[in-house]
């Protein structure tokens, strides 16, 4: 190989580098973007969990209350 021939071939593994570098760079940001999103999703996912359960004690709660309302009706015992 002449040096001219190593420096094209060079300049083309610089290029082709380059653009690796790149890739994996935008593959590093998507990482973090996907992990901030994924902590955000499970945030809200605990949220919504901690939210559903207090709504069904609540539920729960007031079909208690209703069955008791109902027994003493009269002609209910």
């Amino acid at each position: 190989m002449t040096w001219k021939g190593f420096s094209n071939y060079s300049a083309l593994m610089e290029a082709e580098l380059k653009s690796l570098e790149v890739k994996i760079n935008q593959f590093v940001q998507l990482c973090h973007r996907q992990r901030t999103e994924n902590i955000q999703l499970r945030q809200q996912l605990a949220g919504a969990t901690s939210e559903n359960k207090h709504l069904s004690e609540k539920i729960n709660a007031a079909t208690n209350r209703l069955e008791a309302l109902l027994n003493q009706l009269p002609g209910n015992k």
